[in-house]
């Protein structure tokens, strides 16, 4: 059979590892896929600058839509990013009935389902293996290994740059903005960082992971997001003391109200496997009915492994020319007309425990108003910590971890006990999670 055909659009970091894996392990691909897969063309920015790849045998060109235009090309594989003109080559692609594997998260969370409806008029496939947590397969993991359970949640590790930051607080005892400058220093953090620290990139990830395990359209606007930015090296200690680690978590858990969407800071039990998930590493538990927790660990960036994610695409791809569309696995892991519209709960309506850090006077009378306080809200206390105050000041500080409480009600007491004129500045909320 003759080779199938391959154009690459962007030869950065992921790109150039791409071009390495395909060429590198050619005669192994070719064995597992059938026929040998090849990249004959490729795109870039700047035509003259070094690359971390072999281009022998690829014609290089700085106009991608020469690839997408290319009546040899099969597979088109876009590695550029962003959401804009990745969006229309991708679109450009599928109408010239081509295949496309991208490692473009954004693209996926925001206009996939604009893009899938496309493919599927097409009876061509896309696949994004690459664009959730880098080399773990976990995409293929949930739509195809677990494609016998009803999944109860997902929580990942599924940003390496805000872990690596939390990492670095709790070993070593440093400042957030101390770590965030050696992470932009490393090149784990771009220069403008938001997307990471803030939780975006996350947020992307999060909203293809539950789209796959509960079968809804894509809907990156209903994820709550909330950043690590306000983390303290106390919290790192207090959270610790209390046998917990603090991790920058997606969450997506279906319950009989709705489904939660939500990325936040997150105290974990120092017990759990996933707590331990340090450095730039990813890792994702999914529940699912059949087989309980199950966990996904293993690099979430890097040229070579999202190179793996990405040739594993090409190779599935490859596996599946022949084949009718309607027996192909679904892009979403559920049947396009079986897609369920499953209500999304708002922030506030969730369920889940607390880590409440506040600063207090110290006397008699005080801790019993915060307590009387949440009582009235139907929140219990699991654990209570007051610390010796600061030198020179009169406040101390009063770590509380909550037992399960509504979101709204845990707000509202918030709100009152900062009212309190014992009660200086603002409370410190991180929500906690067991994941059992």
């Amino acid at each position: 059979m003759k080779p199938v055909k391959v154009g690459v659009l962007g030869l950065g970091t992921v790109g150039g590892g791409t071009v390495n894996v395909l060429k590198r392990n050619a005669a192994e691909i070719a064995r597992r896929a059938g026929r040998e897969i090849v990249v004959t063309r490729a795109s870039t920015r700047d035509l003259e600058r070094s690359r971390i790849c072999d281009t022998q045998g690829i014609a290089l060109t700085a106009d991608p839509y020469e690839i997408v235009n290319d009546p040899e090309i099969e597979i088109v594989v876009e590695l550029i990013g962003g959401e804009t003109i990745a969006k229309d080559l991708v679109l450009k692609a599928i109408e010239n009935g081509k295949h496309v594997v991208t490692a473009n998260k954004a693209l996926i969370a925001l206009h996939g389902n604009e893009i899938f409806a496309k493919a599927s008029g097409k009876g061509v496939m896309v696949a994004f293996e690459a664009a959730v947590a880098g080399g773990i397969p976990i995409i293929k993991a949930i739509r195809e290994g677990l494609s016998g359970n009803q999944i109860e949640w997902v929580a990942g590790i599924i940003n390496g740059t805000g872990n690596f930051i939390l990492t670095e607080m709790r070993d070593k005892g440093r400042d957030f903005a101390d770590v965030l400058a050696e992470a932009q220093a490393l090149g784990y953090a771009e220069a403008d960082p938001t997307f990471d620290v803030e939780g975006i990139d996350a947020a992307h990830k999060l909203t293809i992971l539950a789209s796959i395990a509960f079968g809804i359209p894509l809907q990156f606007d209903k994820v709550y997001t909330e950043g690590i930015t306000q983390i303290t090296r106390d919290d790192v200690d207090y959270a610790d003391t209390l046998g917990y680690r603090i991790k920058h978590l997606g969450i997506a858990r279906k319950t009989s109200e709705g489904i939660e969407l939500r990325v936040h800071p997150t105290l974990i039990p120092a017990r759990r496997l996933i707590a331990n998930v340090d450095g730039v590493m990813n890792a994702v538990l999914v529940k699912g009915d059949a087989v309980g927790p199950t966990l996904y660990y293993g690099a979430g960036a890097g040229a070579e492994p999202t190179a793996s994610s990405v040739v594993a695409d090409v190779i599935d791809v490859v596996r599946a020319l022949t084949s009718d569309p309607e027996n192909r696995v679904p892009h979403l892991a559920f049947q396009p007309n079986a897609l369920a519209d499953i209500p999304m709960l708002s922030a506030e309506q969730i369920h889940t425990a607390y880590y409440l850090r506040l600063n207090a006077e110290d006397r008699p009378g005080v801790l019993a108003d915060i307590t009387r306080i949440l009582a009235l809200h139907d929140i219990s206390i699991e654990a209570i910590i007051q610390k010796e105050p600061h030198e020179n000041e009169k406040s101390v500080p009063i770590i509380m971890l909550t037992q399960n409480t509504l979101e709204s009600e845990m707000n509202a007491a918030i709100t009152v006990i900062e009212q309190l004129t014992t009660v200086t500045g603002k409370v410190c909320r991180i929500r906690l999670e067991t994941l059992g």
